[in-house]
């Protein structure tokens, strides 16, 4: 069935973001902060990790740097894209329309961590690679497997920071419901080298993303999206 794979992976978020809001009302404040920098230093070592496995290499038993032109000119590229779309602005109006339709106009952190959840599951090659893949074979195993992920992630992320985190689900059904739509358009574009960008970029905004848990606004992630873009574009250019 073309869409299983999205279908699971939201199911599972909401599952986790469930079990999560549950957990959270049995838990104190500090244990709850505890948990919200646990998770943080787990998602930055996940976007560290990530990014080190895209520009190191290992030969002959010596390892060497590269790419570091990618990530400047995507990183600064995308970033001034993104400033000039704003698009934190128009995520963050969002979270705030979703606030009053769900009716928690009373809780002051449900935009924060509606997008911070939201980032932290939308953003990665598991997400577009698992998509095409749903949309051109029916394999839903990749995003399966990201849903087990992201449940985990959002499950810990609703219990110190509340329900925002739940309504990730839906930027997660938009974006992978799109893609899973054009995978036989966006197929061919998904070469090696585009792939590798994608998750060399990608995981340096993970990275971002989990410096924001413990020091908050430090990154306008949401603006730097556009990065991914130029990075997998490079691929085609330099």
């Amino acid at each position: 069935m073309i869409g299983l794979g999205t279908l699971i992976d939201v199911t599972l978020i909401l599952l986790g973001g469930f079990a999560g809001l549950a957990f959270g009302r049995f838990i104190n404040e500090r244990i709850q902060d505890t948990l919200l920098k646990a998770t943080a230093v787990a998602i930055i070592f996940i976007g560290i990790s990530g990014a080190m496995s895209g520009m190191l290499t290992v030969s002959d038993g010596e390892i060497s740097a590269g790419g570091s032109a990618l990530v400047v000119i995507s990183l600064a590229l995308g970033s001034l894209i993104g400033e000039m779309l704003d698009l934190e602005r128009q995520i963050d109006r969002f979270g705030e329309w979703l606030k009053y339709a769900t009716g928690s106009s009373g809780d002051s952190e449900f935009v924060d961590a509606f997008v911070t959840a939201s980032l932290s599951v939308a953003i990665g090659a598991m997400s577009i690679v698992g998509s095409i893949q749903d949309g051109m074979t029916g394999d839903w195993t990749t995003l399966a497997i990201k849903g087990a992920i992201d449940a985990l992630l959002v499950c810990t992320m609703t219990a110190s920071m509340g329900k925002g985190c739940i309504f990730a689900a839906i930027p997660v059904l938009a974006l992978q419901g799109a893609l899973t739509l054009l995978a036989s358009f966006l197929q061919p574009l998904m070469t090696a080298a585009a792939l590798a960008n994608l998750s060399t970029v990608g995981s340096i905004l993970i990275f971002c993303i989990g410096i924001n848990l413990i020091w908050p606004k430090t990154f306008r992630v949401a603006n730097m999206l556009p990065a991914v873009v130029v990075a997998m574009t490079a691929a085609f250019v330099m």
